[in-house]
């Protein structure tokens, strides 16, 4: 294995579990931190695109659903016997969830949505925090979203998911930092890539509008830097929360965002 090195933006001899690590932000993820120098897992329940993502940066693919615990416990096991520790966690693995107003959503979806972005998440943190808890060291970053701070019309069980994972990272934070492990959360604002595709388009079915004015008024307008923000974005940002760059950052939340005040 490589040994560690002393740039702190490195992450030599460390392995890294990424989930939802087939597209998007988590395949963005997986290739920064392999670059970085990590051995990464990729993890999700579709297992061509693990297995390519995987292949293309020399780690490894494990296919699990994380609504379903004992499926997490394996995933967590098998992760750690390839290098015999689990240095990173991010965990990034999420769904939309309905596109509907409060008065008309469909609870079925609602909680589905709940499943996969809480239970689910919380599920993977369990087992992280049992593993880095013995090894007294780690880093944990959590996927939240904007949308886990502001409140966003027909998008209530994805903000309330994502709410939640919130204060989860800042308990979590303070029940882990005395053996070493840091947890903190990062906020991605509007992403381009296949999962705001598919938002679009659900959301122009549901108010009726072109998916062109949707886009124009809702996500580049309202940003400072009037634009999308890219999936190698948060990468970076996820890098520097796992990375020894923030040695001394914990429980804390940040905006990746294009500046959508």
């Amino acid at each position: 294995m490589t040994q560690p090195t002393t740039d702190p933006a490195r992450l030599d001899g460390k392995t890294a579990l990424v989930t939802g690590g087939g597209e998007g932000i988590g395949r963005a993820v997986a290739n920064i931190f392999a670059t970085a120098g990590a051995h990464v897992i990729v993890a999700g329940r579709r297992e061509q695109p693990l297995n390519d993502v995987a292949r293309a940066i020399g780690g490894n693919a494990m296919a699990c659903d994380i609504t379903r615990p004992q499926e997490v416990k394996a995933l967590f096991k098998s992760a750690t016997e390839l290098t015999g520790r689990l240095d990173i966690l991010v965990n990034n693995a999420g769904i939309p969830g309905p596109i509907a107003p409060v008065s008309e959503v469909d609870m079925g979806a609602w909680r589905a949505c709940m499943e996969v972005n809480l239970f689910g998440a919380m599920n993977c943190l369990q087992e992280a925090a049992r593993i880095m808890s013995a090894q007294r060291s780690g880093a944990i970053v959590n996927m939240s979203s904007l949308m886990g701070i502001q409140g966003y019309p027909m998008r209530s069980a994805y903000c309330a998911s994502k709410f939640a994972l919130v204060g989860i990272s800042e308990a979590m934070a303070r029940e882990l930092g005395p053996v070493g492990v840091r947890v903190n959360t990062l906020l991605p604002g509007a992403v381009s890539g296949e999962n705001m595709d598919r938002i679009l388009a659900q959301r122009a079915e549901a108010e009726g509008r072109p998916v062109a004015d949707i886009v124009r008024e809702n996500y580049t307008n309202p940003a400072a830097l009037k634009r999308w923000v890219d999936p190698e974005e948060v990468g970076r940002a996820a890098l520097y929360l796992a990375s020894d760059l923030s040695s001394a950052t914990t429980g804390e939340t940040i905006k990746v965002d294009c500046g959508r005040f």
